[in-house]
């Protein structure tokens, strides 16, 4: 039997075989070899690569007094290879790299959007593409005021990063989902869960 496959229905239904890194720059592709228990108790051996990149943060700053959002605009190289013209309108986002999400997503906040967060409002986690990528998203809502823009932001320089700060109308950002302006998923997410908020009025 392989490691970590028994056959109690409690035990967990995968057992790992073998894992091969493929690659280890700026995350970690690898080779893994399973064996999984279906339902019907049948044992299929199957093959996958999994990127593992660590964990992220997303956040959507709100002014409920103007009712708008801060959002960014950045080149995305994944996006152009697909057929996009790469430049993407996200939510301000970025790595853990070993900080909390809260310590990790105040850090970006002020890096992309030269904003220092007061508050935040921690929402939910979840795995945005969970076929072939380990990464997993904390997402935060934050209230904000433009006062609270104290720093010009634009990414960091020595990361290549080349940011352009938007503020709208929430209303204008959701009516981009539909054009199509706004094609990022964990921004979608962030949009969809604010108008929500905002319109039960909490």
């Amino acid at each position: 039997m392989t490691a970590g496959l028994a056959g109690g229905s409690d035990d967990p239904p995968v057992g790992i075989v073998s894992e091969e890194t493929l690659s280890d720059n700026w995350g970690r592709l690898s080779r893994v070899v399973f064996d999984l228990r279906g339902r019907d108790g049948r044992v299929e051996r199957q093959t996958r690569e999994v990127y593992d990149r660590g964990h992220g943060v997303a956040l959507l700053p709100h002014d409920p007094e103007r009712g708008t959002v801060l959002l960014v605009r950045q080149f995305r190289i994944p996006a152009y290879m697909a057929g996009h013209n790469g430049m993407l309108v996200e939510a301000c986002a970025g790595m853990c790299d070993g900080n909390t999400p809260e310590d990790a997503i105040r850090k970006e906040a002020e890096e992309e959007l030269g904003l220092k967060v007061r508050r935040l409002t921690r929402l939910f986690e979840a795995f945005m593409s969970p076929g072939s990528v380990s990464e997993k998203l904390t997402f935060f809502l934050a209230d904000y005021r433009p006062e609270d823009r104290s720093a010009p932001g634009g990414g960091a320089e020595g990361e290549g990063e080349d940011i352009e700060i938007l503020e709208t109308t929430l209303d204008e950002a959701f009516a981009m989902i539909g054009t199509g302006e706004i094609a990022d998923a964990k921004t979608i997410m962030l949009l969809q869960h604010a108008r929500l908020r905002y319109l039960a009025g909490s």
